[in-house]
């Protein structure tokens, strides 16, 4: 039986030590957007959130700070024991983005830092979100720009077609950039019944403290790109690893990086 893309990802975020390399080595990236993505959410004391994708929750955390309540949901058993342990006051639970076990107009906003570009059907889920949201609720969700832009994925991306392939096998998905696209993010949101669609940029800056984290986080704490990057030919690994961290010698600063990965933050309004 072929793997599915659903199973692909699942299989991935299950492993704790992915989880755990994730949260350790790009949550200093990946935290930057959350105020913006709640403000986008019109957030505020007393709302009531749900936070999808919540990875080890620190856009529950956020939302908690703010006085709201919130109940952060992932497919990951690992994500959520790790956002239980990071954010107890919290409520978490195992749930699959494109069937959310709530009843519909439960909340009054919808957020997803980075869980977007992880969904087999992300436009499902913008219906499951668009049921969930009570009447004037906001769905915010936050994807990576551009790999033009996120210099990052333009690097490893380029090294791999210089010097392997993309082609290794990995199961299909949606695009992980489809909805860097403002375009394709008004379309996505107004078919599924979202009015007052607003797409902008959210400026950030990865800084990895050396050239052996940069692969350390690519190899580890990763899903589709360590699966691209596991799946090489073994010869063209270091050629690889060298293209990438010469791609990345302009941001260099000191013995780490400046690596400029800006987000696209996309926010919408239910009638």
């Amino acid at each position: 039986m072929t793997e599915s893309f659903r199973d692909f990802e699942h299989a991935g975020w299950a492993d704790p030590t992915v989880c755990a390399s994730y949260d350790d080595l790009l949550s200093s990236l990946t935290t930057q957007s959350i105020g913006p993505l709640l403000d986008a959410a019109g957030i505020k004391a007393g709302s009531v959130v749900l936070d999808v994708a919540t990875g080890a929750g620190y856009a529950a955390g956020a939302v908690l700070a703010r006085g709201a309540q919130v109940t952060g949901a992932d497919f990951s058993a690992e994500q959520v024991r790790l956002a239980k342990q990071r954010f107890p006051a919290a409520a978490f639970m195992e749930a699959d983005a494109g069937n959310l076990p709530f009843a519909g107009a439960t909340f009054d906003a919808v957020v997803a830092n980075y869980g977007v570009l992880h969904f087999p059907d992300p436009e499902r889920f913008f219906r499951e979100a668009f049921r969930v949201l009570k009447s004037g609720g906001r769905l915010a969700f936050a994807v990576w720009d551009a790999p033009q832009e996120a210099k990052l994925f333009g690097a490893v991306l380029d090294a791999v077609n210089a010097h392997g392939s993309m082609d290794v096998g990995l199961p299909g998905g949606p695009n992980m950039f489809l909805f860097a696209d403002a375009a394709t993010s008004e379309k996505a949101m107004t078919s599924a019944g979202f009015q007052d669609v607003a797409v902008t940029r959210v400026l950030q800056t990865w800084r990895p403290s050396s050239s052996e984290q940069v692969l350390l986080t690519l190899k580890t704490g990763t899903v589709r790109m360590r699966g691209t990057l596991q799946r090489q030919h073994a010869e063209a690994l270091d050629a690889i690893d060298d293209a990438i961290l010469t791609a990345l010698e302009p941001f260099r600063k000191g013995l780490g990086y400046e690596v400029p990965m800006p987000a696209v933050l996309t926010a919408a309004t239910r009638p």
